[in-house]
């Protein structure tokens, strides 16, 4: 009788590669006609890279910046800068040392934020001996982008942030002005949240330091300007016949113009 013939199991199927966020909302044909219009109208002069002298100094410059102004931000900083002239100095003051001193500069969240200065402080120290990341200058962007993540408090904006604008690397944070316009615009899906929207611009703008440079300073801008998150001004937007929403805005604008009309010749009559 003949042996029976060895199984062998069946080969595994392939997997389908997961499909790329640009892919998944491929960028329209328009997209480098909105990154030029934004460009011309808010930042026509080509900027130049700079890199900070150290990029501890960005980085906590970053921390400070969520949900404050541009001036509350430089104020604290520069009351910290003043009380701590060495971030060794706030290292060894502690987290209530850092407090009092952003307290008495102004400004809100100062506990929260304290202690995130003082724990990033804490683990750079830690695991790396030194407070300085003028070594990052040397280090790739992926490198980079993991060093900084790894850090309490650090999510992957603030992380671009130091990238872009104290590293001079063609990152691409993205702020609520941004991930606002790109909703509108319908460059991205409304479902997604601010990583995924950094995560297709990372993927389909040009991967230079100058080109994401002025897409983010030129975008913000425009978005505190003209496309507000409540009474967007489509009437003198720059991107007029490019965004699919400038007709919706429009026509509530003209509706309750008319509105108003009509209730104040009620009130007269």
């Amino acid at each position: 009788m003949p042996a029976p013939a060895p199984s062998h199991p069946a080969p595994p199927r392939p997997t389908k590669p997961c499909p790329t966020l640009a892919e998944q909302a491929p960028p329209p044909d328009s997209l480098p006609e909105i990154a030029r219009r934004l460009a011309e109208r808010y930042l026509p002069t080509p900027p130049v890279p700079r890199r900070a002298a150290e990029p501890t100094d960005g980085l906590i410059g970053t921390i400070l910046s969520q949900q404050n102004t541009a001036a509350i931000t430089r104020r604290q900083f520069d009351a910290l800068k003043a009380a701590y002239p060495i971030w060794e100095a706030a290292l060894a003051d502690g987290p209530d040392g850092i407090e009092a001193v952003l307290k008495a500069a102004g400004g809100g969240l100062s506990r929260v934020k304290s202690h995130y200065i003082f724990q990033v402080l804490e683990r750079l120290e830690n695991t790396r001996g030194t407070l300085s990341l003028k070594d990052t200058r040397e280090m790739d962007d992926a490198q980079v982008r993991a060093l900084l993540e790894s850090l309490p408090g650090v999510g992957m904006k603030t992380a671009s942030c130091v990238l872009l604008f104290d590293l001079a690397r063609p990152a691409m944070p993205v702020d609520t002005h941004i991930w606002r316009i790109s909703r509108r615009l319908e460059l991205t899906p409304g479902t997604w949240n601010a990583v995924k929207v950094e995560k297709w611009f990372d993927e389909v703008l040009p991967r230079t330091w100058q080109a994401r440079y002025t897409f983010h300073v030129a975008a913000i801008r425009h978005g505190r300007e003209t496309c507000k998150a409540q009474r967007p001004r489509c009437e003198a937007c720059v991107l007029s016949g490019l965004c699919p929403s400038a007709g919706i805005f429009l026509n509530e604008a003209v509706n309750k113009a008319a509105s108003g009309r009509r209730s104040r010749k009620q009130k007269a009559e």
